[in-house]
């Protein structure tokens, strides 16, 4: 595929669903680390790729389809970081004296691989800019053309934001403190994490509060307590899977291991409790690229591999 669309207007949403398919992982990492969450990057994704959807239909003319979803994905970013305040826009800087980013020296590989292996939570310490110019420069091997193209940034602008951003990112890991001690999970969490190892989908059934809501990427909401109820059920037709609390973003979430012998999780739920019943299960099993991004931290009083896995 080329990366544009067909003309016809059911063609074109074939082809972005497609599409849109392949980018997803790619787009994830950029609001992840743009948003400095990767739940929150997550949502960004999600809206984009349904504003896309719907926006086709009022271009007469195709759009190429990387560029034009990086460009939504990003202005969502924006907009869910100032709706949030999670950090606002702020404004180009001038650049002046600018050495050029493009040498492939020894020195250009380790400020990349240092950038790639930065925690997702530490870009947002970055001005938004800067942040955008060094992840789609070095965590997503983007061009400097394209970079300027996204953000409508002229050439000298992107590699001034980019040396910058990396400076300062260098000492953003350098000052970055230890890696935070466990908690002990909420009884809540404890208790549906209990349940769960038991296989017991009945007691989980009976924590649903009677309005919850489950949210899956790719799937409907489902609403109410008969109609989520039923997601248990895909677990008792499955091989058993093991659940353990954590946290991740400053949320406590529940990691899922499938397989008893998975090095890591295949996946985390992250739930919302009213009045200590389940009001909201956001579920993430179906976009495995988000744990691959999630900096966890396990709960104090398990590990990782469980019971079954001592050796571990």
């Amino acid at each position: 595929m080329n990366g544009g669309l067909s003309s016809s207007p059911t063609a074109r949403h074939a082809d972005l669903l497609a599409l849109a398919s392949e980018l997803r992982p790619e787009l994830h990492r950029y609001c992840a680390r743009l948003m400095g969450s990767v739940i929150d990057g997550e949502d960004a994704v999600q809206d984009a790729l349904t504003r896309a959807f719907v926006a086709l239909d009022e271009l007469e003319e195709a759009p190429e389809l990387r560029p034009w979803l990086f460009r939504i994905a990003h202005n969502r970013a924006l907009d869910l970081m100032r709706s949030r305040t999670i950090r606002a826009a702020e404004p180009i800087e001038a650049a002046f004296e600018v050495a050029d980013p493009e040498s492939p020296d020894p020195v250009e590989a380790l400020m990349r691989r240092e950038a790639v292996e930065t925690a997702v939570s530490r870009f947002v310490e970055l001005p938004t800019v800067q942040r955008s110019v060094v992840i789609l420069k070095d965590v997503l091997d983007q061009s400097l053309e394209e970079i300027a193209a996204l953000l409508g940034l002229t050439l000298n602008a992107v590699k001034a934001h980019l040396a910058r951003g990396r400076a300062r990112l260098k000492v953003i890991n350098a000052k970055a403190p230890a890696e935070t001690a466990p908690r002990p999970p909420s009884p809540a969490v404890a208790r549906y994490v209990a349940l769960f190892n038991r296989h017991d989908w009945e007691g989980l059934r009976a924590m649903l509060a009677d309005d919850v809501r489950l949210i899956q990427s790719f799937y409907p909401l489902r609403a109410g307590r008969a109609e989520v109820g039923r997601f248990f059920s895909i677990y008792a037709r499955q091989p058993p899977a093991r659940a353990l609390p954590a946290w991740l973003d400053g949320r406590e979430v529940i990691a899922v291991w499938e397989g008893s012998r998975a090095a890591k999780p295949s996946y985390f739920m992250w739930l919302e409790w009213r009045d200590c019943k389940i009001s909201l299960i956001r579920d993430y099993r179906h976009v495995s690229y988000v744990v691959d991004a999630a900096e966890l931290i396990f709960a104090a009083d398990g590990s990782p591999r469980g019971e079954e896995n001592p050796e571990a």
